[in-house]
């Protein structure tokens, strides 16, 4: 699998990922609002791109759509993270001021297109740090728990899951994790764990991953399902 991504005027950032298993060519909108385009092998660019240009209406009017559900978020408003709370605040332009847990991010408006952007990269930045210090002690400490072994722990902020387990067990977790409740981090954590053993989806995986979370695993499975690897 390989990926490539360009930006167009009229749509913004496409992602143009060339997949192994992909029979055709598809487009989906990404909660950012950029656009991911897989398609097979054996596909020439030409296709691709015509086939983009043939659906561009189409993105506008989802993108449109999109950005209309999306919260807006505006001065007064707080996020909170594992470890800090983020005061949104009106200001002249873009400034961070910083307390032991609490940030404050004045700028003109959040609620605008540039503005969402600004708060998002802010916090992907902050679950990075976060991640780094609260994920890798966790893995371990649910690793001695359930008697698991792992290589090595990377984390990414990966647009395409939440986490992977590489062969010699290399564990990849997604940055954006950081967002979620805390049962449902273990539960990624866990589920990587046991891939550490059993390298498929099998039945047998199931009910390891089940042992290790309560007789939980297929709930918290479709729970996870309700976040999105975006950034807000």
């Amino acid at each position: 699998m390989a990926s490539k991504v360009v930006y167009f005027k009229s749509i913004g950032q496409v992602t143009f990922f060339r997949n192994r298993r992909s029979k055709s060519i598809k487009i989906s909108i990404k909660p950012d609002n950029s656009v991911l385009i897989s398609f097979p092998f054996y596909a020439s660019e030409r296709e691709v791109l015509n086939f983009l240009a043939k659906n561009e209406p189409w993105i506008k009017e989802h993108q449109r759509k999109s950005a209309a559900k999306r919260k807006k978020y505006k001065a007064g408003d707080v996020i909170k993270t594992k470890m800090f709370k983020i005061e949104l605040h009106t200001g002249a332009e873009l400034k961070v001021k910083s307390s032991e847990l609490t940030m404050k991010i004045f700028y003109p408006d959040f609620s605008s297109e540039e503005g969402h952007k600004v708060l998002s990269d802010f916090l992907g930045k902050l679950y990075l740090t976060e991640a780094h210090l609260l994920l890798p002690p966790r893995l371990n400490e649910l690793a001695v728990q359930h008697g698991f072994r792992y290589n090595k722990i990377t984390i990414r902020d990966n647009k395409h899951n939440w986490g992977s387990c590489s062969s010699i067990n290399n564990i990849s977790l997604n940055l954006q994790m950081m967002k979620l409740p805390d049962e449902l981090i273990d539960y990624i954590l866990l589920h990587e764990l046991v891939h550490t053993e059993i390298k498929d989806h099998s039945e047998r995986f199931w009910k390891r991953l089940d042992e290790c979370t309560g007789y939980r695993a297929r709930e918290l499975a479709q729970e996870v399902k309700k976040y999105s690897t975006y950034t807000l």
